[in-house]
């Protein structure tokens, strides 16, 4: 599937901020609450809602409500949308042509 320049551009937006890696280096470990994520964070609520809308958008991260709590995980299937995204990006055409 070849995404639109739109898509790839969404894709890494979501990775361009120190706060957003740093949140998806939290979910390496598995899902946590938005609670546990306010905590490291050491940020708002506001920021980190702000935050994490940019990375469910991005179809990086997942999120589920249960209660009146979210908790967000990794998406194995953004993640892997994101890596063939890099790699069309940084293939090189053989033929040479512009």
């Amino acid at each position: 599937m070849e995404l639109t320049n739109k898509q790839i551009t969404v894709i890494f937006k979501a990775l361009c901020d120190e706060n957003r890696v740093q949140i998806f280096r939290l979910l390496q470990n598995g899902e946590k609450c938005a609670c546990k994520l306010l905590e490291a964070m050491q940020c708002t609520q506001p920021t980190l809602s702000h935050h994490m809308k940019i990375l469910c958008d991005s179809g990086l991260v997942v999120g589920r409500k249960e209660g009146k709590w979210m908790y967000y995980s990794i998406s194995a299937e953004g993640t892997e949308v994101a890596v063939n995204a890099l790699r069309e990006l940084t293939k090189v055409s053989e033929s040479g042509e512009c």
